[in-house]
């Protein structure tokens, strides 16, 4: 029998219903320790995951522990804060309700919407099943489980044109995260691996990155770019941009280039290219008439609120937040947290009859890193390249990561990774449900 959860308010406390543990989510409970309300952060997984760094779980470089933290431990000091591993699925801002998966309802006084984000593949969900995206610790192993079955394959290929296409690995877009994980995937196909096979040889490996704009890091200064561009070419990817993927199958992907159509045997294909709004925000627009954009985003007042309910607030990836500036707010951690802070001041200066003037973004700066000792990082009007761009970044985001425990874990394990240039991660898993022929092991097809 489903139960309805009722408000706090008769105790006078309102109840703050947080939806996602993100960067976003979390901030916001954090911001709203002291505060006078209750608060219940629901989330359909019971950790906090640091998605920055999924791609060197999908490389091997951390273990998914590393990089996550149980939500329930990271607020166990806010009395205010209950936590519930729950997934909403329907919103009904009318009556103030959120739904759950199994039934139940909880009723709010103020919603924080911070659920993220899901890759999509531009009307073609039937891409995903041969090129999946990276944002869950669930992604990142299956990244991984495909790249190093794709290994173990091409050892045991007699045929030359299939080791080849077991051997090359294509990337789709040119953003932070396609350019990491192209360059953390040639470190270890190049370099890591060297001397583990027998009946191949680690430089034989292809990998492509497929960018459908002008330059990769469209949002970077051009010179960024061109340095990133040249770094991955000595790690040996291949970079075209003005390439747009027009298919993607089991065995190759199609693209189009400077007005031809081009073709890549591959097994292996990865992607980073687009983005979509959590299907909860659809669910949401459709629901109260609320106006989204393509990326399914919904708009934003400039305290954060949609519009006709200032009491509902949505933040981080789910935003379209175009109130500074001519283009919207990108959906990366810093402003999820900052956004996350401010919804949090928001429903405080209300409880004591205070404005609070309109959220504004502060950019602390953007960084991305190619490979060993290889990055570039805008900090205001500074521009870094190279070996003091690479250890801004591993300080960013470790200062960023969440837990002691974890940033003394991740530290140790990057120095290991430095010195060692070896990845201890490199663990096969076969338990994700692909039965097709490309995901199964060598010599075996199915689950088995």
């Amino acid at each position: 029998m489903s139960k309805v959860f009722q408000t706090t308010a008769s105790a006078g406390k309102p109840h703050v219903v947080i939806v996602g543990g993100g960067f976003g989510g979390l901030q916001a409970a954090k911001a709203l320790r002291k505060a006078p309300v209750e608060v219940t952060l629901i989330d359909k997984r019971n950790f906090h995951l640091f998605q920055p760094l999924l791609y060197q779980v999908a490389t091997g470089g951390l273990g998914p522990a590393e990089i996550a933290a149980p939500i329930r431990a990271l607020l166990k000091r806010h009395p205010n804060t209950r936590v519930w591993n729950a997934e909403v699925i329907d919103i009904d801002p009318q009556t103030q309700t959120v739904l759950l998966h199994d039934g139940d309802r909880v009723n709010y006084d103020f919603l924080i919407l911070a659920a993220g984000s899901v890759y999509h593949h531009f009307g073609h969900p039937e891409w995903s099943l041969h090129a999946p995206g990276l944002k869950t610790i669930e992604d990142a192993q299956e990244i991984r489980r495909r790249v190093l079955l794709a290994l173990e394959h091409a050892e045991r290929e007699t045929d030359v044109e299939r080791k080849h296409a077991w051997l090359t690995f294509v990337i789709v877009g040119g953003g932070p995260t396609g350019v990491e994980l192209a360059g953390a995937l040639a470190e270890l196909v190049r370099v890591t691996i060297r001397g583990e096979y027998r009946n191949f040889d680690p430089a034989a490996t292809r990998l492509v990155l497929l960018e459908g704009g002008p330059r990769i890091l469209p949002t970077y200064p051009p010179e960024l770019s061109e340095h990133a561009r040249r770094a991955l070419h000595r790690l040996g990817v291949e970079v075209y941009t003005g390439a747009v993927v027009t298919d993607v199958s089991t065995e190759q992907v199609q693209y189009q280039y400077q007005g031809e159509i081009g073709r890549i045997n591959t097994r292996t294909v990865l992607w980073a290219a687009g983005v979509r709004s959590a299907p909860l925000a659809e669910r949401l627009a459709e629901r109260a008439s609320l106006p989204t954009d393509k990326g399914g985003r919904l708009i934003v007042n400039p305290d954060l609120s949609v519009p006709g309910y200032p009491n509902l607030f949505v933040i981080g990836d789910m935003a379209h937040y175009a109130h500074q500036g001519n283009a919207p707010l990108p959906g990366v951690a810093p402003v999820a947290i900052q956004q996350g802070a401010y919804v949090a001041r928001v429903i405080r200066n209300r409880l004591l009859g205070r404005p609070t003037p309109p959220f504004r973004y502060r950019n602390k700066g953007d960084m991305a890193v190619i490979g060993r000792k290889a990055a570039v990082a805008q900090i205001g009007r500074l521009r870094l390249k190279g070996f003091i761009a690479w250890l801004a970044w591993l300080f960013v985001h470790l200062l960023y990561l969440v837990g002691f425990e974890n940033k003394l874990l991740v530290l140790i394990q990057w120095a290991w990774n430095y010195f060692t240039r070896n990845r201890r991660a490199r663990i096969i898993l076969y338990c994700f449900g692909h039965d097709s022929q490309k995901n199964s092991p060598p010599g075996r097809h199915g689950s088995g």
